[in-house]
């Protein structure tokens, strides 16, 4: 078994072949589809439902909604919120297109839920955005430009290297959320959260 599929499990629980049902009838020729430019319901700064399935960005952890930050102006900010706020600009001005990872099923809540829906069913997708005449990863750019972070299994090992690499680029030049000291990074509240409570 992958180490990619390693991580999935653990993340996630049951691991299915992932195809999105919107999808299925291109899927001979490609595994690839559009993300509409509406439609969408963004759930978090790395997940959206479109078409009735939930769709997460592989390997990227967005910001927590509820955890707070104080901006410039001495104001507290809702974390989370904006990590969804850029996700969905971004998405919504680069029209990406996506390919499935794999289809995780939960039989319990999850976190990648904002709601807690039991019986979860997620398809981990990767998505090129075009940016002029350029393809770009969508986890890369919400990383560095510091609105999303690099995703971590349970032993603090990250999902895919090359993200941990440009969260630590997007870290150092503080770019994005890492402008604010205060910035409540969400590997360190997942990571450090009592068994069962995610």
């Amino acid at each position: 078994m992958s180490v990619t599929a390693i991580a999935a499990i653990w993340a996630f629980g049951t691991l299915t072949p992932a195809v999105p049902s919107f999808a299925q009838a291109t899927q001979q020729t490609s595994r690839t589809f559009a993300v509409p430019a509406t439609g969408l319901t963004f759930l978090t700064g790395d997940s959206w439902q479109q078409s009735g399935q939930t769709m997460r960005l592989y390997g990227v952890q967005a910001c927590l909604r509820g955890s707070t930050y104080t901006d410039k102006a001495g104001q507290k900010q809702d974390c989370g919120a904006v990590s969804l706020a850029m996700l969905a600009a971004i998405v919504r001005d680069t029209r990406p297109t996506c390919a499935p990872v794999v289809q995780l099923s939960t039989g319990a809540s999850s976190s990648i839920s904002p709601q807690g829906s039991p019986g979860i069913s997620t398809i981990l997708v990767i998505c090129s955005a075009h940016v002029g005449g350029h393809v770009l990863d969508l986890g890369t750019i919400l990383i560095t430009q510091g609105f999303a972070f690099a995703a971590l299994t349970s032993s603090g090992a990250s999902v895919y290297p090359a993200y941990a690499a440009e969260e630590t680029i997007a870290q150092s030049s503080r770019v994005g959320l890492w402008a604010f000291p205060d910035m409540p990074h969400p590997n360190r509240t997942l990571l450090f959260q009592p068994a069962g409570a995610k």
